[in-house]
């Protein structure tokens, strides 16, 4: 009995913490705080230019020939394995921002590698069509004097004809001014105010988030407490175990009521769905039948092209499934940055096993189950496909997502990333956020490279406990001095900084 009333005093304590917190946090000016850096001006016609078969090469990467189309006396081939990469060792005159860009072709199709600078993960770059062409990354920041830039295997299987590098065109700033007007015309006042404030802040301050399938009651947000003494401000959920096909084999979940109970204490939910395909199309163990290997057999272009009138069927009643936990949220009053259909480019999920066409048709006719027949209208639409050619178009999408796993203690802002998902909408900007990532970036290198993510939600297990699923936060990601760095920065925003959301002004 003593454990239990000290575990309730705990509780109260830092409930009237984050209450007392909040109060304060509510006199928040928003246009005081601190604006993303300007990239430096460079001169527009320097570029260096370096041979690919002068580059130093580890592991089977070699000189080949045979590719027509390249410069000088070759170009690298031989990428096929992980200890496969080669390393450029250059010099450049000014310190700025450039952009990296790795003519080359991909061997059998699109193909996606890693750049690494100075020993740092910046980012991948990627390359597809039969000629030599661009594969760029770009905002890379380098001082002027020497650097070692590595092109690793990722994907792999590609002919590396030169790097040349050339000055960053500078970020418009207007790619932060984005509209709180929701696609929902219809959207209800609670999802009002928190795109109204989402806007306001973007380009000026970052939301610190986490994935929790407990809320505040998972060992995550524990762990993360211990070592920050604060609480995200945004934290994901997961709608994995509303999935009809799940539920039928003993799966439950508890998701919805964590959710509410974060949104009471004043802090912004997310929700992705690992949508377990229906059972008939299960070819393997039923828990992993969201994935598209031999999990299943769904093919979603025969049902959204109406070659499968009874898949259809079984996909409308499974969005109709999880509309009713949605329902309860809006019934509780809460806002939700929804993200279904999500990483549907990379292919490993079922929902883009079909190529583009296919995923886009099931995010219009999800957007018009869940929006117009369910009249669901505290839903923000968060779409997170990575590619362009997947994007649904402007009147479909809220927020633009980005998924990123940069690899351990990897705290590079992921500038190239970020302005790519800023280039995806078709006439007019979106807010870009980090929707699950493995590292937390450097707040600092965010603010220099221009890299103002709306939040950032690192994925749950192992990059944030010990053991994976134990007490203990693991530094094994993201160091703690990192942590503590992003949830106290000046730019970032806790739980205990957010504003009354309930009662944010809209305009």
């Amino acid at each position: 009995m003593k454990k239990i009333g000290l575990f309730i005093f705990f509780v109260s304590l830092c409930l009237f913490s984050i209450a007392c917190a909040k109060k304060s946090s509510e006199a928040m000016v928003i246009s005081s705080v601190i604006p993303a850096v300007m990239l430096p001006v460079l001169d527009p016609s320097t570029r260096y230019e370096y041979q690919a078969e002068e580059a130093q090469v580890f592991g089977g990467v070699k000189v080949s020939r045979s590719i027509r189309g390249y410069t000088g006396t070759g170009y690298l081939d031989g990428f096929a394995n992980d200890s496969d990469y080669c390393a450029f060792h250059v010099e450049v005159n000014e310190t700025g921002f450039y952009d990296l860009n790795f003519i080359s072709v991909g061997i059998g199709g699109y193909k996606e590698n890693y750049v690494v600078v100075d020993g740092e993960n910046a980012g991948s770059v990627s390359v597809n069509g039969i000629e030599f062409g661009d594969s760029i990354i770009r905002n890379i920041y380098l001082n002027k004097g020497e650097h070692t830039i590595e092109l690793k295997k990722s994907w792999g299987w590609i002919a590396l004809d030169k790097l040349v590098i050339t000055p960053s065109n500078q970020i418009d700033p207007e790619i932060y001014n984005v509209s709180a007007k929701l696609i929902n015309t219809n959207a209800d006042d609670n999802a009002k105010r928190l795109m109204q404030y989402l806007t306001d802040i973007y380009g000026k301050k970052i939301l610190t988030g986490q994935t929790a399938q407990k809320g505040m009651s998972s060992a995550e947000l524990r762990s993360i407490q211990s070592v920050t003494g604060k609480y995200p401000a945004v934290v994901g959920f997961d709608m994995i175990d509303y999935s009809p096909s799940r539920a039928a084999n003993g799966a439950v979940s508890d998701a919805v009521e964590k959710a509410i109970e974060f949104d009471r204490m004043g802090g912004i939910v997310t929700f992705c769905w690992h949508w377990n395909a229906p059972a008939k199309y299960f070819t393997d163990i039923w828990w992993r039948a969201f994935y598209t290997d031999a999990a299943t057999k769904i093919n979603l272009a025969d049902i959204m092209n109406g070659s499968d009138q009874e898949g259809y069927d079984l996909l409308i009643s499974d969005i109709d499934a999880i509309a009713v936990q949605l329902k309860r949220l809006q019934d509780a009053g809460v806002p939700v940055l929804w993200r279904p259909l999500h990483e549907a480019s990379g292919g490993w999920f079922w929902w883009g096993a079909a190529g583009p066409e296919a995923c886009k048709k099931l995010w219009v006719l999800m957007y018009d189950r869940l929006t117009n027949h369910h009249q669901l209208h505290n839903l923000i639409w968060l779409w997170n496909g990575q590619s362009a050619d997947w994007y649904p178009g402007d009147q479909y999408v809220d927020i633009i997502g980005e998924d990123i796993y940069a690899g351990e203690r990897v705290y590079s802002s992921q500038i190239n990333k970020f302005l790519v998902a800023a280039a995806y909408p078709e006439n007019e900007h979106k807010m870009v956020v980090l929707s699950e990532n493995g590292t937390i970036f450097d707040f600092d290198l965010a603010i220099r490279d221009g890299a103002m993510w709306g939040f950032y939600a690192v994925w749950n297990g192992e990059f944030v406990l010990q053991n994976d699923d134990k007490e203990g936060y693991s530094e094994r990601y993201t160091e703690k001095h990192i942590l503590i760095k992003a949830y106290n920065h000046e730019i970032s925003v806790t739980l205990e900084d957010l504003p009354d959301l309930k009662n944010y002004p809209l305009r």
